[in-house]
């Protein structure tokens, strides 16, 4: 399986695991984490360096323990629209299923953005929601 996984945070191999369960062994795994910013106010008074920055350490970081555990992962920093970083991404990543990790009380709530579920529904492509609890 081609498991495409778009974070806004690091996630690791257990947490792929609760959530889809034994689908995740032996599977490609490539992490997309959008360059958001935490809040509409972030976006319209700064530039977009702090979002990229953060975006690309998440994808690091979660590239790095997915290995560590034994996957197959790449990683990417995506757009800050996470629509358009899933269709990005799937435009060279040929994914059988899509894992999308919200973070809703950081602002980063992407379950309800329609964009998202428009392009699995394009596309043919199962999209998971998960929520990213701490």
């Amino acid at each position: 399986m081609k498991l495409l996984v778009l974070t806004p945070e690091p996630v690791d191999a257990d947490l792929l695991r609760r959530t889809l369960g034994d689908e995740v062994e032996g599977a490609e795994v490539l992490v997309v984490s959008p360059a958001t910013n935490q809040s509409p106010l972030a976006f319209w008074v700064s530039d977009a360096d702090d979002a990229i920055a953060e975006a690309d350490a998440a994808q690091h970081e979660s590239v790095e323990r997915l290995e560590a555990a034994g996957l197959d992962a790449a990683g990417d920093t995506g757009e800050s629209e996470p629509a358009v970083a899933l269709q990005d991404a799937l435009a060279t990543f040929a994914a059988d299923r899509v894992l999308v990790f919200s973070h809703p009380e950081r602002d980063r709530d992407y379950r309800e953005d329609k964009g998202l579920a428009e392009a699995g529904e394009r596309l043919g492509i199962p999209i998971t929601h998960a929520v990213i609890s701490r």
